[in-house]
């Protein structure tokens, strides 16, 4: 028998079991005798167990029932241990968790930890038990000084519409192809204006065909999208295991992770966002005893907030803690060779915290298993630079740090602005785009290599977007169209030949023959047959 897709269908579970077992531990974090946090947890131990038994996995099998023992220990005395007790159950499914993984990615299961299964064994001494009432019904016994903890009830949770499973392979195929029902529908009205002029019922069938694609169009986009809750929801667990080591108490609220976002997009940010709540976590928040002394709740606080701005998504990670020492890292960045000793004093506030993002940059006094190597920050720009995004920083000290990225919310249809470049017709981010200035040619300063132009009282360097794409430019004529845009916090101007609209493009990936061409962020077809590059004025820069 083939068990590739039961193995699959395995993982996905066991992938949502861990999800409501990581915010049921955290609930029952905050109450020891939550009745329903307990019950999640023992029976998705429990629906764990029976898939993995069905498979031979028979580690997982092991670990998994003492993880259900455990929580039967738990509901039989209505509330879950103290302090020690939560942190096995926590080590217990973190355990769990990579060994799913090794699944995954090997298609077998590592044996399990005998120390984690031992300590499972162990039965925690301060856990209260039932004991018979004069009636001879059972009752828990509670601690002196607390009030009995509420029977236990099943989670009463609202039946989710139908779904069904589909390959990721199959969906990717299907979107594709709405993708390429796209762009022929446009050749095809391309060749019939030009072939058959003010043809009216041609005409008339063409913008019925336009309004039915655009539907199609538009639920394939829907197929496409998925809540930012599914790389969200691991981080409160994430944070409570580095705070643990770190020494530090911390509680993570999410806001707005129903919001959707291209799949495509959000595989790619979830790295960087366990790396910012890891920073946020190991340098921003203080100690208990800091926190204390500095007027603050001995807990620390850390906000994911993601909102909707037009055809971007916008997604803080805010912390209440020390801040970024300014001068540390201005300090830093001239020891490092990063920044020139004489204009280190003329920087502002947030040009000094965007020195964060530079490669090998780190103020962190000690370097720990958690961080402070200096690298990751200048991934987490690349990251969000290569999908079209970016990310800010702002920081007070003794106040906290709020990190943004910006990102668009969908990667295949995307508004561009299209440029003349020799014979060729180039498109970039709309998004992206301040304004188009027509500039006289003769102002345009140039020394050197370099050019510049005085724009709203600032010199603006100017690039020519022909020689950055290794195109024949054009003799120079009484105008030049400028296209302001911004590159990691500056001003520049791409100089064109010309612009020629604005349009909504299907973007098709690139091929693998180009994928080595960071300044290419995909392709889409013209309504002549023609390819046309969307680039990325970040690496054009």
């Amino acid at each position: 028998m083939d068990l590739a897709k039961y193995r699959t269908i395995f993982i996905e579970e066991s992938t949502e079991h861990f999800a409501e077992i990581s915010r049921a531990l955290l609930e029952l974090e905050k109450d020891p005798a939550s009745a329903e946090a307990i019950d999640v947890v023992f029976r998705m131990a429990h629906s764990i167990k029976g898939m993995a038994a069905s498979l031979g996995y028979d580690s997982i099998t092991e670990l998994a029932h003492r993880l259900e023992d455990r929580m039967q220990i738990a509901r039989d005395a209505g509330r879950v241990g103290p302090h020690e007790e939560l942190s096995l159950l926590f080590r217990g499914i973190a355990a769990l968790e990579g060994m799913v993984n090794a699944v995954s990615e090997q298609g077998e299961a590592p044996m399990a930890d005998t120390d984690l299964l031992a300590d499972l064994a162990t039965l925690a001494p301060s856990v209260p038990s039932k004991k018979k009432d004069p009636t001879g019904a059972e009752a828990a016994a509670t601690p002196p000084g607390e009030a009995p903890a509420a029977g236990a009830k099943p989670l009463q949770t609202p039946r989710p519409p139908p779904t069904v499973r589909v390959n990721t392979r199959t969906l990717d195929r299907f979107l594709s192809t709405v993708g390429e029902v796209i762009l022929n529908t446009s050749q095809v009205r391309t060749v019939s204006e030009a072939e058959t002029g003010q043809n009216t019922a041609l005409s008339e069938g063409l913008d019925r065909m336009d309004r039915i694609v655009g539907e199609l169009q538009r639920r394939a986009l829907e197929l496409r999208t998925t809540p930012l809750l599914r790389i969200l929801e691991p981080l409160p667990r994430a944070a409570r295991d580095v705070a643990e080591r770190a020494g530090v108490r911390v509680e993570v609220q999410l806001v707005g992770a129903e919001l959707e976002l291209d799949r495509s997009i959000l595989d790619r940010l979830s790295d960087p966002m366990v790396h910012l709540l890891r920073n946020a976590v190991d340098h921003g928040i203080e100690t208990p005893a800091e926190r204390i002394a500095a007027g603050k709740p001995a807990v620390g606080r850390i906000v994911v907030e993601a909102r909707r701005e037009k055809d971007t998504i916008r997604i803080s990670i805010g912390d209440d803690g020390s801040g970024i020492d300014l001068e540390a890292v201005r300090r830093r960045a001239v020891e490092a060779g990063v920044l020139h000793p004489d204009l280190a004093a003329d920087l502002t506030p947030e040009q000094i915290a965007a020195l964060v993002f530079e490669p090998g940059l780190s103020t962190a006094s000690e370097v720990s298993e958690i961080s402070g190597r200096g690298v990751g920050m200048d991934a987490v720009r690349n990251t969000l630079e290569s999908l079209g995004g970016a990310v800010e920083i702002a920081t007070e000290r003794g106040r906290g740090t709020t990190t943004t990225l910006v990102v668009p919310i969908t990667a295949a249809v995307q508004r561009v602005l299209m440029l003349g470049v020799g014979a060729e017709v180039v498109a970039i981010p709309i998004a992206k785009v301040e304004r188009i200035e027509e500039y006289p040619s003769d102002k345009i300063e140039r020394t050197g290599g370099d050019a510049f132009v005085l724009l709203d009282g600032d010199l603006v360097p100017v690039l020519d977007l022909a020689a950055r794409i290794a195109q024949p430019s054009a003799a120079a004529g009484r105008l030049t169209h400028l296209v302001l845009t911004e590159v990691r916090g500056e001003r520049i101007a791409l100089s064109a030949e010309r612009v020629a609209s604005q349009q909504q493009i299907y973007v098709k990936p690139v091929p693998e023959l180009l994928r080595s061409a960071r300044a290419l962020l995909g392709l889409t077809i013209l309504g002549d047959g023609r390819p046309m590059f969307l680039l990325d004025p970040n690496q054009i820069a």
